[in-house]
């Protein structure tokens, strides 16, 4: 008996005699370096996944409050005498905390290795 392939929208699929099926892999949507783990490494991806997660959300309050204080850091720099700016010492610190969550939530989203 000949083999039939069905085309579908993951991919070819060929149809053996019988009804047994042949399919390279179950789930084509995931990345090439990622179709081969193993239950552990899937559980530390996972985990590194929440951990990126959670820091992009941490980026995200962050932001918030670096707006509030964008709210200050005007008047705090036209009528503050000298080097006292304290809204605006507040303003960039937050400002720097927001952009270092971010691009570490995006760099743990991705495909870098979780460091433990």
């Amino acid at each position: 008996m000949r083999p039939r392939v069905i085309e579908s929208f993951y991919g070819p699929e060929v149809i053996r005699e019988a009804g047994n099926k042949e399919k390279a892999m179950a789930n084509s949507l995931l990345p090439p370096e990622e179709r081969n783990l193993t239950p552990d490494q899937v559980a530390a991806l996972d985990k590194r996944r929440d951990l990126g997660h959670m820091f992009l959300v941490m980026a995200g309050q962050f932001t918030v409050i670096a707006t509030v204080l964008l709210l200050w850091v005007g008047q705090d720099l036209s009528y503050s005498p000298g080097w006292e700016h304290p809204m605006a010492y507040y303003f960039v610190i937050v400002l720097v905390l927001s952009v270092i969550f971010g691009i570490t939530g995006l760099v743990l989203r991705r495909g870098t290795p979780r460091i433990d």
